[in-house]
C-alpha cells in the first residue's frame, strides 16, 4: 500500500512540476515566418523625427512614448530606412526599455540599410553598378544590429527603392542588390548572423518585374531566388496623377452621391495595388519560384498642394487617406500578407514645402491628433493615458466629420469603360 502511495505522490509531483514549467517557459522565438503574414502582428513603416532636420534626432523618450502608441494600436513590427543616424539605434534601445517594463510587450524591426550608386548625391558623373563608399558601412551596422538585438530584428531589408529608375538621384542596378542579398545569405550560414533572420529588398513593384519588360533582367531573376521574400511597395496615390486611368468617377456613377462616387474611386485604387502585386506573382512564378511576397510600403497622404491635391488630381485628404488603410488591411490581412502600411506619423523633413506630401503621409500628426482612420479607436479609449511630446492623442478637426468633409474634394475626371 505504501509503495503505491510513493508512486502515486511521484505522479502527482510529475503533473505539477510540468505544469509549472509550462506556465513559467519562455515563449518560442518570434521569427520572420512567423511574424509576416500573421494578422496579429500588424507592421508599420515608422520614422520618429520632429523637426524639419534630420539633424535633430527623436531621443529614447520620444521614441518609447511612440512605441507605446504603436503597441496600442496593435502594431508589433516596425520598418526603419537606414541605420546611419541614431535614431535607429535609439529605437533598438527603446524597445528594450519598454519590454524591460512590460514582459509582455512584443515589438519587432524590419531593418533597412540605405542603398546608393557610386556618385549618388553629387555632381559627379553617377556609376549605376558600383557601390556608393557608404554601401559598406550600411551593411556592416546592419549586420552589427542584428547581432545585438537578435530578439527584435527580425528582418534586414537591402535598399529602398534603389533599383527603380524614377529613383534618378541614386539608384543601383539590381547587381548590387544581389551582391548584398547574397553576401548577408552567407554570413547566414557562417553562423555570423542569425540563420531566421530574413533578409530581403524593399522596391518597387516595377523594379520587381511586375511592370515594364525592361526590368526583366537576369540579375534580377537571381535576386528573386536569392531572397526570403519579396517586399514590395505600391502607391496609387502617386498614380492618380502619372497613371490616372484608374481615378475618377465612371460614366455610370455620375449620379452616386459624392460619398458613394469617393468610395468607388477608392476600391478601384486598392485594387490597381492588387493589380501590381499580381503582377509581381505572375513575374516571380515565370521564374519557377514561389516564396511569400509582403507589401514593403503604401500609403496615403492627407495634404498637398501639389499633383494630388485640389489643383491637381483631388486625392489628398483624412477621408481617402482613412478608406487606403481599411481596404488595404483587410486585403493583406485576408491574403495572410504584411502590410507596412507607411506610416505612423506625420514627418516635416522631408520637403522643405511645408504642404508637401512627403510630409503628410502620417496616421498622427505633428500636434499629437489621431487623423480621421484612427477616429474609432480615439473613441474606444485605446490612446487613454498615452501622449506624444507632452500632448494627449486627440482626433483632427475636433472629431467634427462635417468640418473634414470641407476638405474632401470628389476626382472630377469622368473615366470611360
Amino acid at each position: 500500500m505504501k509503495k503505491i502511495k510513493a508512486i502515486l505522490v511521484l505522479f502527482l509531483l510529475t503533473i505539477l512540476f510540468s505544469n509549472c514549467k509550462s506556465m513559467n517557459a519562455v515563449p518560442a522565438e518570434m521569427t520572420a515566418e512567423k511574424i509576416l503574414g500573421n494578422p496579429n502582428y500588424l507592421a508599420m513603416c515608422y520614422g520618429g523625427y520632429r523637426d524639419k532636420t534630420r539633424d535633430i534626432e527623436p531621443t529614447v523618450s520620444q521614441i518609447t512614448d511612440d512605441l507605446r502608441i504603436l503597441s496600442a494600436m496593435n502594431i508589433k513590427v516596425l520598418r526603419t530606412y537606414n541605420v546611419h543616424h541614431t535614431e535607429i539605434s535609439n529605437l533598438l534601445k527603446a524597445i528594450r526599455i519598454v519590454k524591460k517594463e512590460n514582459p509582455k510587450f512584443e515589438m519587432y524591426v524590419m531593418l533597412g540599410a540605405w542603398i546608393d550608386c557610386k556618385n549618388s548625391w553629387t555632381s559627379n558623373p553617377l556609376i549605376r553598378n558600383e557601390d556608393s563608399e557608404r554601401n559598406p558601412v550600411e551593411i556592416a551596422e546592419a549586420v552589427k544590429l542584428a547581432n545585438e538585438y537578435p530578439d527584435i530584428v527580425k528582418i534586414i531589408s537591402v535598399g529602398n527603392e534603389a533599383m527603380v529608375k524614377w529613383a534618378w538621384a541614386y539608384y543601383v542596378e539590381p547587381s548590387i542588390i544581389l551582391k548584398w542579398v547574397n553576401y548577408l545569405q552567407d554570413l547566414k550560414k557562417q553562423q555570423k548572423l542569425g540563420k531566421n533572420v530574413w533578409i530581403t529588398s524593399s522596391d518597387n513593384f516595377a523594379s520587381w518585374g511586375g511592370g515594364s519588360n525592361e526590368y526583366h533582367v537576369e540579375d534580377l531573376n537571381q535576386l528573386i531566388k536569392a531572397v526570403d521574400y519579396i517586399s514590395m511597395h505600391s502607391y496609387p496615390m502617386h498614380d492618380t496623377h502619372y497613371n490616372p486611368q484608374f481615378w475618377g468617377i465612371l460614366e455610370d456613377e455620375t449620379q452616386l452621391s459624392e460619398r458613394e462616387k469617393i468610395n468607388a474611386a477608392m476600391i478601384r485604387a486598392r485594387d490597381y495595388s492588387i493589380a501590381q502585386y499580381k503582377g509581381v506573382l505572375n513575374y516571380m512564378k515565370s521564374l519557377g519560384v514561389n516564396k511569400p511576397i509582403h507589401i514593403g510600403e503604401t500609403g496615403w497622404a492627407t495634404v498637398s498642394n501639389e499633383f494630388y491635391g485640389d489643383s491637381g488630381s483631388k486625392a489628398t485628404d483624412e477621408y481617402k487617406s482613412a478608406l487606403c488603410y481599411k481596404l488595404m488591411r483587410e486585403w493583406t490581412n485576408k491574403e495572410k500578407m504584411s502590410l507596412f502600411y507607411f506610416e505612423a506619423f506625420d514627418e516635416q523633413w522631408k520637403d522643405k514645402n511645408t504642404l508637401g506630401s512627403e510630409n503628410h503621409f502620417g496616421l498622427i500628426n505633428l500636434e499629437g491628433q489621431a487623423k480621421y482612420a484612427l477616429w474609432e479607436m480615439v473613441d474606444k479609449g485605446v490612446f487613454n493615458g498615452l501622449t506624444r511630446d507632452g500632448k494627449p492623442i486627440t482626433k483632427t478637426y475636433n472629431g467634427k466629420e462635417e468640418s473634414l468633409w470641407l476638405d474632401v474634394k470628389t476626382p472630377s475626371t469622368v473615366l470611360k469603360k
